[in-house]
Order: structure tokens, then sequence, then C-alpha cells
């Protein structure tokens, strides 16, 4: 069978947008990623590629969220109890998976349906899953997420924020968990998302086609190679996907042991008030982006380079806007003033 998933060190270009995916992946605290840019320029091939680099994660077996079995605190209903009662939960393996969310999507196809009618009769609840069931530990892809309604953008946020997805019906609730990594990719043409869900992606953005002949002549070339023969092209990468996917899960690891110092957490503050950024999302996601991107980098302490190389991507979406559509003042801008 033919290896039909495109190498992520095989794309060309756009570092900007894999380097947020990856942070992401280490850190999914960090809040997502939205990906702003014109048709054909591999963000959808990104986040497919990316799944195939990420650590298998250990899921239990017969759960249809493959809850953590490691984590208590993280496990669904049937899980905790099964486990109160002494049964040792059956584990296995598995890859990340990359689960899409269909631009029509009704709300209940998102959060997932209670039947309301055995619940008031029988005292019994009986919940099919949706989308964020499905999406539990792995990637939530949303391609064209301007376009969905607003109200099922918020609900995706609402649990990449909590970790849990919450249903409630006629006094009835259920909740599960819905721990992911989300990506939104959008053309900014068709339209794009109010301030208020801009702000809630951690991480956003913006790219474009590549501009140098060179360049897009070797993004043909290899996507030639690559319908020709994925196999043997996918092998032709086989070990810098391996390394990549050794630096990630090195990062990961590395993660817990790189504390935000004092100092650090005072210039992510004046970034953001230079920048006049609402509320204190834009200094939580500069510092967990900061974080992730030192672990990736293996250093041994956050510097102030770690946080200047996020902060674009971190910050850039929650600018404040003239009428005329234009930043008042710009990230880079201030990064300049404060190195």
């Amino acid at each position: 069978m033919k290896n039909l998933i495109y190498p992520f060190t095989a794309l060309v270009g756009q570092d900007e947008m894999k380097l947020a995916l990856v942070l992401n992946a280490i850190n999914p605290t960090i809040g997502g990623v939205l990906i702003k840019g014109e048709k054909g320029t591999a963000k959808s091939t990104a986040v497919r590629a990316l799944a195939n680099v990420l650590p298998e994660v250990e899921i239990v077996a017969d759960c249809p969220y493959g809850c953590a079995p490691e984590k208590s605190s993280d496990l669904c209903r049937e899980c905790t109890t099964r486990q109160q009662d002494g049964e040792e939960l059956p584990r296995a393996k598995r890859k990340m998976r990359v689960v899409n969310l269909p631009i029509n999507a009704s709300e209940d196809r998102v959060v997932g349906t209670l039947d309301l009618e055995k619940a008031l009769r029988h005292g019994q609840i009986d919940f099919a899953p949706g989308v964020l069931a499905e999406a539990n530990r792995n990637i939530l892809y949303v391609d064209e997420v301007n376009l969905l309604d607003d109200h099922i953008v918020d609900l995706l946020l609402d649990a990449a924020a909590m970790g849990i997805n919450m249903v409630e019906r006629e006094s009835i609730s259920y909740s599960h968990p819905a721990r992911f990594l989300l990506v939104g990719t959008m053309n900014p043409e068709e339209g794009d998302l109010r301030p208020q869900l801009l702000d809630r992606f951690g991480l956003a953005v913006q790219i474009a086609g590549i501009r140098e002949p060179a360049r897009r002549v070797e993004i043909v070339e290899r996507r030639q190679e690559f319908e020709a023969d994925p196999d043997a092209f996918y092998h032709s990468y086989a070990n810098d996907e391996h390394e990549l996917a050794g630096h990630i899960t090195a990062a990961i690891e590395r993660l817990p042991g790189l504390p935000l110092k004092r100092d650090i957490l005072e210039l992510i503050a004046r970034i953001n008030i230079e920048l006049d950024t609402d509320g204190h999302r834009g200094d939580l996601v500069v510092g967990k982006a900061a974080q992730a991107y030192a672990a990736y980098t293996s250093a041994e302490a956050i510097t102030p380079q770690h946080v200047f190389k996020v902060a674009e991507m971190a910050l850039s979406h929650r600018l404040k806007r003239t009428a005329f559509d234009r930043v008042t003042r710009s990230v880079s801008d201030v990064i300049k003033k404060l190195r």
C-alpha cells in the first residue's frame, strides 16, 4: 500500500507555519494555530504531514475517547468508573490522527447528542459521541474556519481551552475529555474571523506563495516525484522525518524543566503593554510558545531571543487596528525597541 502522506520535512519554505505547528505539538496548551493564506500554499498538506512526525500516544484500548490511562484526571466517566471498580484498563498505542471538521457540521455533529427520552424515562444517559470526541488526543483540522458559523467556532475554542466537551440538554449533562491540537486554515479573501474569535487562537501565521523561481521549481519537482512513487519519495525523507520526530519527543519531555523566570515574564509584559493588547491572553500565549521553542532548540533556559522569535505569531492577530485596517503598532517595531 502506498504512503500517500507527503513528508513534513519535504515541504519547501513556509517556515513560520511549520514552526507554529511544531510548537503546538510540543505544548498543546498554547491554544492551536490559525493559518491564513491564499489557496495552494500547502496549508492542509502541512497539517496532515505533522501527524506523521508526532509521537505515539498510549490510550485505553476500548475507550471511544482514547483516554490516557496514566492520567486519572483526564479519564472519561466510563473509564473513571472502571478504574474505581478496580479494573485494570487495557492499554494500546496509536499514532495521532487528523480529524476533519466538515464545513457544514451542525452543533450535534460537533459536540455529540444525548438521548433525552431514555434519560428522562429510564434515568440512563445515552450519549452519541461527536467530532470533539473523535478529536481527543488528536489533531482537529478545520479548513475554511472563517466560513463556519460563529457559534460552532465558539464551541471548538471553548473545548480547546478547557480540554473538556460539556453537553447539556434539558437539565441533563454529559462531559468527556477533549484535548486536541486545533488547527484552523482560511483564505482571507473569503472573509475574516471576528476579533473576539481571532484572539482565542494561540498562534496565527500569514503565508503566501513563494516568489523565488528556483524554489517554486523545487516545489513542483518534489510534488512530481511524490506522485510518481509516494513510497520511494517518503523513504528518501525517512531519516529527516525520524530526526524531527525525535526532536519533538525530546522537546515534550524537556518542556516541564524550563520555567518562565521573572525577567522573561517582565519582558513579555512590556511587549504586550507597548502593543496595548487587550487582556492577558497575549502574555500567556507568548510565555507558553517561548517555553516550547526553548525546549525545541534544546536550550537550558528561556531567553529573550526565544520570546522575540515567537512574539509575531503569538501577537500579530491581537493588534489593535484603525478604521482602515492598519495596525496601530507592529510587533517588529516593539521588538526592535526592546532588544
